[in-house]
This record gives C-alpha cells, structure tokens and sequence, in this order.
C-alpha cells in the first residue's frame, strides 16, 4: 500500500543513523584489527582469506532471514526493525569486550563469527529503517547520512588504533602468540559505542506504523504453526529473488567485483607495509589504520556533498567514476615507499567508498516494493558477501600460487577487479534518479 511519508528534517535523519556510528566502528576493527591479530597468534599470510570467511557466511545466512523477520514484525513499543538492530548490537557488543583477550588463534576466529552475526543483525534491518522512514525525495540524503557514518564510524577505530599504537605500542616488543595490550582499549571503546550510539536511534526515532493491509498480514504469519514460522522467512527470500527486478541482477555484477577487490585489500595492507615499508606486523598495522583513518574522513567530507551530484549527473556516472577512481588509488599504493605520501591515494579511495556505501541503497530503495524492502536490503546483501566468500575460498590459492605470495600484486590484482565494476556499474539504470531531494 503506498501513501504520503512525511519529510524529516536534517537532525530527525541525523538521529535516525546515529546507530551506524556504533556498528561501523565495530566493522572499522574488523577491517584494520583482526587480521594483525590473527597474524600475531601465528596465522600465516596465505590464511588470512578463509579466516575471514565468517563475515560472507553469516551476512549470507543472517541478513535476508533477518531482512524477511523484520518485515513480518510489528511491536507496539519497539517497532519492526529495531528490535533486531538492538539485539544486533548487544550481542556485538559484548564479542568486542572479548576479542583482545584471545589465547589462541581457534578462539579469535569463533569470536569473529559470533561477532558477525551481530554485525548482520544490526546492519540489515537498519538498511531498510531508513526507506521505511524517508519518501523517495529524501532518500538519497538518508543514504548519504549512512555513509557519513559509515565514515565516521571506521574514522574512530582506527584513530583510536593509530592513536593507542602511538602512545603505548611504540616501545613494546612483539611477542609470539600474544596481542599487544595497546590494542585491548580500541575494541573496548567499540564495545561502548555499539550498544549506546544504536539506544541512541532507537530512543529517537520512532517507526511508522504497517498499514492495516500490513499488519493483517504480519498478525496472519504469527497465527502460523512454528514450522510454517521458521519456513516462512526461506519461502519470502526465494520469492523475492524469482521477482526481483532486473536492476538488481546487474547491481550484482557490480558487487561480484567490488567487494572481491574490496576484500583484498583489506586483508593485505599489513602483509603489504611489512613489505614495501620494511615494518613490523604493529608498525603495519598502525599504518594501515592511518590510511583507513585518511579515506573515511574524505568519505565523512564527501558524503553529503555527493547527493547534489548524482541528482546533477546520476547515480550511474557518479558511482562508476568512483569506483574507477578507487582501482587508480590501488594500482597507486604498492609504489609510493614514503608512509606520509602514500596516504594520498586515499583520497580517491574515501570518495568511492562514500559511493559505495550511498548511491547503490538509494538506487535499489527507488525499485523495490516498499512492503518488501527488508528482504531485498537482506539480498543486496548477499550480492555483498557472496563476492566475499568466493574471495575467502580462492584467493589464498591464487595469493600463493599465481601472486607469489607478494601482497604487491595482491593490491594490483584488486585494482583491476575496480576498473571491472565500473565498467558494469556504466549499466545501471533508475527511474526517477534525478528527483529533487529535500535537505
């Protein structure tokens, strides 16, 4: 059923994703911390892929099942989708106090896949939160508040990274299998900011009631046996891919090698400092978290301002031209052996990261059914990780096999899987992408 949403004004959408601040933080230290920690309790470099694995598999498993739940969910007191973001964040909440404490190397890996089942409980229905909330003319600035703190989110850990590295690390010796204490206090600022900045949202921003068409429907799945309620989320996802529109399956290969590529780099920028830079896993580390710090404030600073100009030019040109634009700062990295000067490119990479994570949600909110907007946030989402988890699967064999086990070519090899997505972003196409947007 569809009818008049109200505009929010700039702050209402603020508060709305504040919550993003706590969960991207959370995925800041995934993307920076864990592997250097796996590398100090004796993970080999040519492991760190199928180590990670645990993010694909449970974004696959939980994010649609939970996109599916929250649509079929109406509380009076809490809502659709915030039950399931709160959950999210608690359960989050509480592996970030956990994970610096790690003995070995199996406890960690188990942490992270509990941890990302936290993560994805969180991120999905929070996705759809914002579409439920905003009519079409604000959607891309609601978006766009999402990437503003996505960046703003990963900023701080690895500031805090940087930081904590700076004041306590730089002495300190390394020791086999043991974590560096200086890396204890960045998870336990995550642990604090994940659950406090979600209450924050939740406690702010009301929902919109479902629609007596809705509701009757959500009151129909609660009537259902047990089985025919575990089955139900199964049944909506698989009907929704029959029907999912033809934008979506071309955003697909646009993901297939984005996050690939995205994947890469993030496991091999502290094996590639060791190399090109001559530093020790912390030193690596530390660096790799200033050139995460560098591009998530562009993405902070560039956020917003890309809202103006994918309504100017489009979502297709603006998103694709940033994807090239970060495959450009990629090839750049591996050659530039000053450690100030090679945080240049990320520049670019900080403006494709905002596309990344705002122009492709406001460009899928456009075509789906409202009524089934979680589930299809849900399979976006898989588009997200199943790239993920081929990554984890292959690229081991082909770092060492076909790379030689040189985080150089590593780097390049995702670079060229950027200019790929660009060229399959080129063949994206929206209605109405040009709509005016209401600040």
């Amino acid at each position: 059923m569809n009818f008049s949403k109200p505009s929010l004004s700039f702050w209402q959408i603020f508060n709305m994703n504040v919550g993003f601040l706590g969960i991207q933080y959370s995925f800041g230290l995934q993307q920076t911390a864990i592997n250097p920690i796996f590398l100090y309790l004796g993970a080999p470099e040519e492991m760190l892929p199928i180590l990670n694995i645990a993010g694909p598999v449970t974004g696959l498993i939980i994010q649609p099942i939970i996109g599916a739940m929250s649509d079929k969910t109406w509380s009076n007191r809490w809502g659709r989708r915030k039950p399931y973001f709160l959950i999210g964040a608690i359960l989050g909440s509480l592996c970030l106090f956990a994970f610096p404490t790690s003995p070995v190397l199996w406890f960690a890996v188990g942490l992270l896949w509990i941890l990302d089942v936290g993560n994805n409980m969180a991120m999905e229905p929070y996705r759809a939160f914002v579409g439920d909330k905003l009519p079409e003319k604000q959607l891309s600035l609601g978006y766009q508040m999402q990437s503003l703190f996505v960046g703003a989110g990963i900023l701080l850990a690895n500031g805090s990274i940087v930081l904590f590295q700076y004041l306590f690390g730089g002495d300190s010796v390394e020791v086999a299998g043991t974590i560096p204490t200086w890396l204890y206090y960045s998870f336990y600022i995550g642990a604090i900011l994940s659950i406090t900045t979600i209450l924050w949202s939740v406690l702010k921003t009301p929902e919109i009631p479902p629609s007596p068409e809705e509701l009757a429907e959500i009151n129909e799945a609660k009537g259902k046996s047990i089985m025919e309620r575990i089955a139900l989320p199964f049944k909506e996802i698989s009907h929704s891919i029959k029907i999912m529109p033809k934008f979506m399956w071309k955003l697909g290969a646009v993901y297939l090698f984005q996050w690939y590529a995205l994947f890469i780099y993030w496991q091999y920028t502290t094996p590639l400092f060791k190399l090109t830079l001559g530093y020790t896993t912390g030193e690596a580390a530390s660096q790799s978290a200033q050139m995460s710090l560098t591009y998530n404030i562009v993405t902070m600073v560039v956020a917003l301002a890309l809202v103006p100009l994918t309504l100017k030019y489009g979502g297709k040109k603006v998103y694709a031209l940033s994807l090239v634009g970060t495959a450009i700062a990629l090839f750049s990295i591996p050659f530039i052996t000053d450690p100030k000067l090679v945080l240049a490119p990320m520049v670019l990479f900080g403006i494709g990261w905002a596309a990344m994570m705002g122009i492709p949600y406001t460009m899928v909110s456009k075509v789906v059914p409202q009524e089934r907007r979680g589930v299809y946030m849900g399979i976006l989402n898989m588009m997200i990780v199943i790239p993920m988890g081929i990554e984890t699967l292959t690229f081991g064999p082909i770092y060492k096999y076909l790379l030689g086990n040189n985080a150089i070519n590593a780097m390049l090899f995702a670079g060229a899987f950027f200019v790929l997505a660009a060229i399959f972003a080129m063949r994206l196409n929206v209605k109405n992408s040009k709509d005016a947007v209401e600040i």
